[in-house]
């Protein structure tokens, strides 16, 4: 199996399954034109988002790591019209390109972009009585993993589902003596979730486009 061969799978699915439309394709061009990183998820990627957010039936839905709104936009497309998304961004020039995104795709009256350190944004939804948040996606800095899906835990309810992106870490998530933060971070959150009597969990390792790579899906408990 090489890069190559995962590319062409990715494509074949992506343009049966969740093919590209003028407000996402939009969305990746900005981004790129803004400097942004080439991190953003993959269409079918971003596609099973969607699904799963509508699987949960998802009203309120927190997003922690923004990038330029692309998994946004999937996400927010899930939303009834009386939903409401909250996104986590620490850099304004990401949040901007964010809401043009947003706009442009018609989502603006139902996201909300919030700017800065996402702890500092957590513990302020918190003091807000915020949520409780049917879906939390957490795809920001891993080595704060761990806290983020402790935060999660507190802003959501029994039945909530937690996900966590980017857990495979190329195959270094198996290297407990690792010296990469996010490695560390992204050992820390699955234990977590291993061990936390509100959660049950579990992940997957995928391959395509953005290379070798995985999830994690956590269910929150009564």
């Amino acid at each position: 199996m090489t890069q190559q061969q995962w590319n062409a799978v990715d494509t074949y699915f992506t343009d049966l399954l969740a093919p590209a439309d003028e407000a996402l394709t939009a969305a990746l061009h900005d981004s790129d034109a803004a400097g942004l990183p080439q991190i953003s998820v993959a269409p079918n990627q971003g596609k099973l988002l969607q699904l799963l957010a509508q699987i949960q039936g998802a009203r309120r839905i927190l997003e922690i790591g923004t990038l330029g709104g692309y998994s946004t936009i999937w996400l927010a497309r899930a939303l009834p019209a009386d939903g409401r998304l909250i996104t986590l961004e620490y850099s304004p020039v990401h949040a901007d390109v964010a809401r043009g995104n947003l706009a442009r795709a018609g989502l603006d009256k139902l996201t909300e972009v919030r700017v800065g350190p996402a702890l500092d944004s957590l513990a302020a939804l918190a003091d807000e009585g915020a949520g409780p948040f049917d879906l939390v996606f957490i795809d920001a800095d891993k080595v704060n993993n761990p806290h983020y899906v402790e935060w999660a835990l507190k802003l959501t309810r029994p039945g909530s589902l937690i996900i966590v992106d980017n857990v495979v870490r190329s195959g270094g998530v198996v290297d407990a003596e690792s010296t990469d933060p996010g490695v560390q971070g992204t050992r820390k959150a699955l234990e977590l979730i291993a061990r936390h009597p509100k959660l049950t969990g579990t992940a997957l390792q995928t391959v395509g486009t953005k290379g070798y790579d995985g999830l994690a899906l956590a269910r929150v408990l009564a």
